[in-house]
């Protein structure tokens, strides 16, 4: 078939690849005149991993990124813990992976260009035509493309093709979100292979996670995060750098040595979030994909694993399927309750780390982590962490990597 997959970031590089294997003819729309990737660090899960797996990569991503084993969170006053999740609660060998994001998105690319796969780049997609048997493209300037038969929307949250879905919606925007920035690593007084985190109530979370390198020749890099509103992000400018790092540095005086490697707030990235879930990430002639189909907090760690599993997913259902439509069914049904568990659990979490109340983080701080420490507790949290809660593999055709062998 020929097929268009709008946006070349982890989801649509991942879905090209996927789909070229399978004979079919792809090319990837970007609307930046340059691919590249946005954002800091990521945690790769055994789920992401595995798919990583299955397109040959994974021996290249672990190249570049750093073994997670275990989330650790504490009070910012008490020292008290608060978040303690380690993948060997479950047997079995599983870690997390966490890499920067250009790391990421040049182990995908690279895979892409080496199959010759066509990638157009400053083509900013506006909307589907529907006129024909097979949807067309139409482009900012009105450019019509195509036709194809089927359109692959991997174009993210703020995506203009997820209206074309059966039951599109917008995602609604979350109270907090955060200021990031890819510093170099500095070890003393941090675990290279754990993502480490200080709260102050839930209004304040500071985070501390190895990224790896970002190139195969460059240095370890971490990256380091501030939650706040993003409404509140200009009086923290308007107050200085200064008094920024002052109130970090006093809740938490051993990142001293990553505040002093910021110069600038134009060294700070600032994140927004937003939650929103396709009932049907499908339409005519269209798969919506990624976060196009599902955004959320990130404090489960599981936007680009969940990418990765809708790429394989969607490539899965078609090699099943004996036409467009029926595939399209197919793969909504395959990644339906593992989406939504997963957006589930991940709104409820937030408010307990990100938000005005102070009666979760008091719950949290006093309740949640002692039950958290009884089993099955521990079990449960590494598997919602690691993304394999209600398992998401034979369903679309992976069997989970054998970490023992890793």
């Amino acid at each position: 078939m020929d097929i268009a997959i709008a946006g070349a970031g982890p989801a649509g590089l991942a879905a090209a690849l996927f789909l070229n294997r399978a004979g079919h003819r792809v090319t990837v729309f970007e609307r930046f005149e340059a691919a590249q990737p946005l954002g800091s660090g990521l945690i790769l899960q055994p789920t992401g991993l595995t798919v990583l797996d299955a397109l040959g990569l994974l021996d290249d991503m672990l190249s570049r990124g750093s073994r997670i084993d275990r989330l650790h969170g504490s009070d910012a006053h008490s020292g008290r813990t608060v978040l303690d999740v380690r993948y060997a609660a479950w047997r079995g060998g599983r870690f997390g992976l966490s890499v920067h994001r250009a790391a990421l998105f040049d182990v995908l690319f690279g895979a892409v260009r080496a199959a010759g796969i066509a990638v157009e780049t400053g083509t900013e997609i506006e909307a589907l035509d529907h006129a024909g048997d097979r949807p067309r493209i139409v482009t900012a300037t009105g450019r019509m493309l195509g036709p194809f038969d089927l359109v692959v929307d991997a174009s993210g949250a703020r995506s203009k093709l997820k209206r074309h879905a059966r039951r599109p919606c917008e995602p609604r925007p979350l109270a907090y979100g955060a200021f990031w920035a890819s510093l170099d690593w500095r070890g003393d007084g941090f675990d290279p292979h754990a993502l480490v985190q200080r709260y102050d109530k839930a209004s304040v979370m500071i985070g501390v996670l190895p990224i790896g390198r970002p190139t195969p020749d460059g240095d370890a890099q971490a990256a380091f995060f501030w939650s706040l509103k993003p409404a509140q992000a200009a009086a923290v400018r308007a107050a200085g750098l200064d008094a920024w790092k002052a109130r970090v540095e006093r809740l938490w005086p051993e990142t001293r040595a990553y505040l002093d490697q910021i110069a600038d707030f134009d060294q700070l990235t600032l994140a927004r979030y937003g939650h929103h879930t396709l009932k049907f990430p499908a339409g005519r002639g269209l798969a919506v994909i990624g976060d196009a189909a599902h955004s959320t907090s990130p404090q489960l760690g599981q936007g680009a694993n969940m990418a990765l599993l809708d790429a394989a997913a969607l490539a899965y259902a078609l090699d099943r399927a004996s036409d467009v439509t029926t595939a399209l069914e197919a793969y909504c049904g395959m990644r339906r309750w593992h989406v939504r568990v997963f957006q589930a659990l991940s709104a409820a979490l937030t408010p307990f780390y990100q938000s005005d109340s102070t009666v979760m983080p008091f719950a949290r701080d006093r309740l949640v982590v002692t039950v958290a420490r009884v089993p099955p507790a521990p079990q449960i949290l590494a598997s919602m962490v690691a993304g394999t809660l209600f398992g998401p593999f034979g369903r679309i055709g992976l069997r989970e990597v054998d970490w023992r062998g890793i």
